[in-house]
């Protein structure tokens, strides 16, 4: 499924190299190999140690790189991003990374996240005069980097740093320095690699085998990395928290080939189906997964359940979020034209349809539906993670509390909802087990969407400001 019909979308991937003659080539790879991670715009900044140079607009990346002349974007240093985008924010000036110069020399800037107190920091930097141009977060924090006409280095950025709350992966390049940065919680991924002599850094390890560069570690909770052509130097922020990765990052959102926290997305998914197996068996015919993000939970509830898994839904893969239904009637057909029922597979059949998550409820109702109308004689949803009942501040745009079905009814009030014969989803303890294999490894995960546990203070609603990168 795509991410905004369930009404979860990750913010963005970001994407860095240093070191390599065709650094902008091989950051249009990286951000190709991340457009799941937002589709609404891309952007490349390069470095050619004297000047930075900029190519980015709103679409696809094939779509915003399709004519650009990357000869014009020579050097050794890039940094990229893809991004989603909100009601008012579709605009190019917020397609990242977001390019600022001064007199003392240029910044480039691509974050991946939601800065928490943003609001309050707009509000400061405006009463002292400063003009921001864009509706996104991470302009806040170049103003708080070039506070007082600051050079950029790592203390101006240190300091900026600790002036910020919220989940965030920053990467920021001047002519001659790369900076890498993540918040002390870690609840966004981000990774490093090598790639001969050049350094590479990316939201995700699929990325790094796009190019043919090999993952070195993580980067740490409240680690602050500079790159220049001495090397890589590594310094603190902020003390480090325990790690608290996004949970959805293992159930939705990461590719299956990425390696989050040491945990392969892959593997986490079939145990997660493994662990909805043991908890909540149904008496079924044969186990169907709701493509893609769910074919790896489906195929772990298959093999422990002794069920057979089949294909029951195929995905259209040629229908992408850019189709633009200009009527409600299409609007209600979104889900037929990019899932179909195999009606030879499942007609007659007692199926579990194993799905990620349930967020508003009215896709996994058209499935449901649409399976039932195939010749499902019962269909039993399982739901391959905890309800989420919480609205997400760190970085995915989750619906308000009020949209979350999960907050507002009982689990077989979802249940007939939905239309489904039965419903059951994965428990917190379930979630921890698949995911946090080795525990002197991989350390905690983040689920306040779950379970309303949040890792950082959240001082009431939303505020009006867009983050860094935000959906439909």
């Amino acid at each position: 499924m795509h991410a905004e019909d369930k009404g979860i979308n990750e913010e963005c991937g970001v994407f860095g190299i240093w070191g390599h003659e065709k650094a902008a080539e091989l950051t249009y790879y990286g951000l190709h190999s991340m457009q799941h991670r937002g589709q609404e715009g891309a952007g490349i900044v390069v470095s050619d140690g004297s000047q930075l140079k900029a190519h980015k607009g709103l679409g696809l990346v094939n779509d915003v790189f399709k004519h650009a002349n990357f000869s014009t974007l020579q050097g050794d240093v890039a940094i990229g991003h893809v991004r989603y985008s909100t009601q008012g924010a579709k605009t190019l000036e917020n397609v990242q990374p977001l390019l600022f110069h001064s007199q003392k020399g240029s910044m480039a800037l691509a974050h991946n996240g939601n800065l928490v107190n943003a609001y309050a920091l707009r509000s400061d930097l405006e009463e002292e005069g400063s003009i921001l141009q864009t509706s996104s977060d991470t302009e806040v924090l170049a103003h708080l980097i070039k506070r007082n006409g600051n050079e950029v280095s790592e203390e101006t950025i240190t300091e900026a740093l600790n002036q910020v709350t919220g989940a965030y992966a920053y990467l920021i390049l001047t002519e001659n320095q790369m900076f890498v940065a993540l918040d002390p919680h870690g609840i966004r991924p981000l990774s490093i690699g090598r790639l001969g002599d050049a350094y590479v850094v990316a939201s995700e390890t699929c990325a790094f085998g796009q190019i043919g560069a090999v993952f070195e570690r993580e980067v740490l909770p409240g680690e602050l990395i500079m790159i220049d052509h001495g090397g890589l130097i590594s310094t603190r922020f902020a003390m480090r928290e325990q790690r608290k990765m996004c949970a959805m990052e293992y159930v939705y959102l990461s590719r299956p080939d990425s390696d989050v926290n040491h945990v392969n997305v892959h593997a986490s998914r079939k145990n997660m189906g493994k662990e909805l197996a043991k908890e909540a068996p149904s008496n079924a015919d044969i186990v169907v997964g709701v493509p893609d993000s769910s074919t790896s939970a489906a195929i772990g509830y298959a093999e422990e359940s002794g069920l057979p898994y089949e294909m029951g839904i195929i995905k259209n893969r040629y229908v992408g979020r850019t189709f633009i239904q200009p009527s409600q009637e299409l609007r209600e057909q979104g889900v037929k034209m990019k899932l179909s029922p195999v009606r030879s597979i499942i007609e007659g059949k007692r199926i579990v349809m194993i799905d990620d998550s349930i967020v508003r409820g009215t896709t996994s109702k058209r499935i449901v539906q649409m399976l039932k109308k195939a010749g499902a004689k019962e269909v039993h949803v399982r739901i391959a993670s905890p309800a989420i009942q919480h609205p997400c501040y760190y970085g995915i745009d989750m619906s308000t509390r009020e949209e979350l079905i999960a907050a507002n009814y009982e689990l077989e009030e979802i249940s007939n909802l939905i239309g489904a014969d039965s419903l059951a989803y994965l428990s917190e303890a379930g979630m921890e087990k698949a995911i946090l294999i080795d525990k002197t490894i991989h350390q905690g995960i983040c689920t306040a969407c779950m379970t309303g546990k949040y890792p950082l203070p959240v001082d009431g609603p939303k505020k009006p400001f867009y983050p860094a990168c935000e959906v439909l």
